[in-house]
């Protein structure tokens, strides 16, 4: 899908053709199989062992994003990392971080956790510390994935349902602070509740995209047939694939990847339903929770079910560093798994 939604996009901005597959294939795929199945041979119990200082590095970078001559700007987002021949994006590194770092402090908490000052305020200050690095960015689409599947594994760990509704409660009171300050925000939260507003600015993504679904039908234009990605649909390799999908593969291609998310999804929950111990079972949730949701959050604000945001869909999207990282928690998951 890369190779078919990105030929427009490639030619025009790099002079060739296949410059995002080929990339793609080398950075992406040919180190991330071979990372899934090292990792895979790892012992879960690594993990926990490296937790803390895990966490503490990814947060560093999260903070190295934000310092000049380090940190890359991209459309007014700063979430890249420059190192020469390489970059990549810390967030989708701090996605794993977290997960590990949660799942080795809810496990060692115990029955704490329904405690307040011993569950709940320092869940926040691990929670609060993550979001405002990763606010400053802005990157909200990814801050949102990573609290959900935090406060999953949190009420999976034992927490009171009282404590995850107050958080999302307060979740919801920062977001709309957030669409306040930034009018961006605003415009997408426009765009969503009506496409019509101005149809060649806020609202064109949303419009474009679902030209493209409507053009594919049932069938599907056929695989390389895709007109929005002749420079009408923005970023038809990256947030916007499940459109291209969907009005090349039709209906049907696009309901059979759902499937295949949705069997993952059953899977990843099995793996951790017959877990060893807490910590593999609440590591094995957040994997899980965090692909699964971001896959969803990714295909209902295409098919505007929610607003747009900018995330890419797990294993489909261009994007060298988030393929190689989920990849990587797959590796964990078929460890626990295995």
């Amino acid at each position: 899908m890369i190779s078919s939604a990105g030929i427009i996009f490639s030619n025009v901005r790099f002079g060739d053709a296949y410059h995002l597959f080929k990339r793609h294939f080398l950075y992406g795929i040919i180190i991330g199989l071979p990372s899934m199945y090292l990792v895979s041979k790892i012992h879960y119990k690594f993990w926990q062992k490296i937790a803390l200082p895990f966490f503490i590095i990814t947060l560093i970078l999260l903070g190295l994003v934000l310092v000049s001559g380090i940190g890359v700007s991209y459309q007014g987002a700063s979430r890249w990392i420059d190192l020469g021949p390489i970059s990549f994006q810390p967030t989708e590194i701090v996605k794993i971080g977290m997960i590990i770092y949660l799942a080795a402090w809810l496990t060692g908490k115990g029955s704490k956790v329904k405690d307040i000052k011993e569950g709940l305020v320092p869940f926040l200050i691990i929670l609060g510390m993550t979001a405002f690095l990763i606010i400053c960015q802005p990157d909200i689409g990814t801050l949102g994935v990573i609290v959900i599947t935090s406060l999953i594994m949190f009420f999976i760990s034992g927490a009171p349902v009282k404590y995850i509704l107050g958080i999302l409660m307060g979740g919801l009171g920062l977001v709309a602070l957030l669409i306040k300050i930034e009018p961006y925000r605003m415009n997408r939260l426009t765009a969503f509740l009506d496409p019509s507003v101005d149809p060649q600015g806020i609202s064109y993504q949303i419009n474009q995209a679902l030209l493209a679904i409507g053009s594919g039908g049932i069938f599907g234009l056929g695989l390389g047939q895709s007109r929005q990605k002749y420079n009408y649909l923005p970023e038809p390799v990256g947030d916007s694939i499940f459109a291209i999908i969907s009005e090349e593969l039709g209906m049907i291609g696009a309901s059979v990847l759902v499937c295949f998310f949705i069997t993952f999804a059953l899977r990843g929950y099995r793996i951790a339903r017959y877990a060893p111990d807490e910590f593999s079972r609440l590591t094995a949730v957040g994997i899980t929770s965090w692909i699964v949701f971001q896959a969803l959050v990714n295909i209902m604000s295409i098919v505007k079910l929610m607003p747009l945001t900018g995330i890419p869909l797990p294993f489909i999207s261009y994007g060298s560093t988030s393929l190689v990282f989920t990849l990587i928690g797959v590796g964990i998951l078929l460890n626990i798994s295995k």
